[in-house]
């Protein structure tokens, strides 16, 4: 009777997915219902929770260093989107181009960085933005007469050795996202532009990004994602969550202070459910905006 059941046709689908949904209730509903319930409490470790209702919110939108941390999250998210679109683009193009020699070796090279640890990532970036004279930026500076740049302690220049970092670690993976788009674009249509005399930058900007619409929205989403939710990059390169007046603090890097630091775990809930319903606007929007949710597209 069981093994009938089981291998119902009406059945048998159900078996398939239930593992998924279990999975999806047990480790996504489940956490989501418990940050948002705890989001309305003042729960400190060793003392019993208090409902304290809007209060955490309240206070989250009157702290100066919450907005900090959402500025820097923001600012970090845009310029990354600006910076590993186009340039993992251009690189995927070259080397996909017939006339590119030693592509497996590019496409390693480009590559190689995101495979290497975040935090010795981090650590090789702190001493290399570091401020004496013998870091290997302000040696370099010294090479053109300028004097050593204390990077880590200003915003801009901060800025700069945090997408530095990014940059280093990040275009090979996009870049090979792209690649695998340029793999579905048809080689038929770069034949009948050649022959109506089309150049080369012509085919780049009527084909290939047009045709790399869907990879570059979903290389755009998941950029929106990880910049938000970056936080062991800022805190290897300040070697803590303590940043010179909080310029490398990011949204997470202040749950992280309020939740484990400050051992304020509802608060620290709350400031997740803000930036879940952060990117999620994020994101909605520019799926909207770009038409991925009209039919046909």
């Amino acid at each position: 009777m069981v093994k009938r059941f089981l291998y119902s046709q009406k059945v048998a689908p159900y078996v398939f997915v239930l593992p998924f949904i279990l999975v999806f209730l047990l480790f996504w509903v489940y956490p989501l219902g418990s940050s948002v319930s705890m989001g309305f409490q003042k729960i400190t470790i060793g003392q019993e929770a208090q409902w304290v209702g809007l209060d955490n919110y309240t206070k989250m939108l009157g702290d100066e260093i919450f907005l900090k941390a959402i500025k820097n999250s923001f600012v970090y998210m845009v310029l990354t989107i600006v910076i590993l679109i186009p340039f993992p683009m251009l690189f995927a193009v070259l080397i996909n181009s017939k006339m590119m020699w030693a592509r497996e070796f590019f496409k390693s090279a480009f590559f190689l960085p995101a495979l290497t640890s975040v935090v010795v990532a981090g650590t090789i970036f702190r001493l290399m933005f570091g401020e004496m004279e013998t870091s290997l930026t302000n040696s370099f500076l010294g090479l053109f007469g300028l004097e050593p740049v204390k990077f880590l302690k200003g915003q801009t220049t901060g800025f700069i050795a945090l997408l530095t970092l990014a940059t280093w670690r990040w275009t090979g993976v996009n870049m090979l996202y792209f690649l695998s788009g340029l793999k579905n674009i048809p080689e038929e249509y770069y034949e009948a532009a050649s022959i109506d005399g089309a150049s080369a930058a012509q085919k780049f900007f009527r084909i290939t990004i047009p045709m790399l619409k869907p990879t570059t929205i979903y290389v755009v989403t998941i950029s929106i994602y990880a910049g938000l939710a970056m936080f062991v990059e800022s805190l290897m390169l300040w070697n803590g969550n303590n940043s010179p007046k909080n310029i490398g603090l990011t949204i997470v890097g202040y749950l992280y202070r309020q939740g484990i630091e400050k051992n304020e775990m509802g608060y620290a809930a709350a400031v997740g459910i803000v930036l879940l319903l952060i990117a999620m606007i994020i994101n909605l929007t520019q799926l909207t905006l770009t038409g991925m949710f009209r039919k046909g597209e």
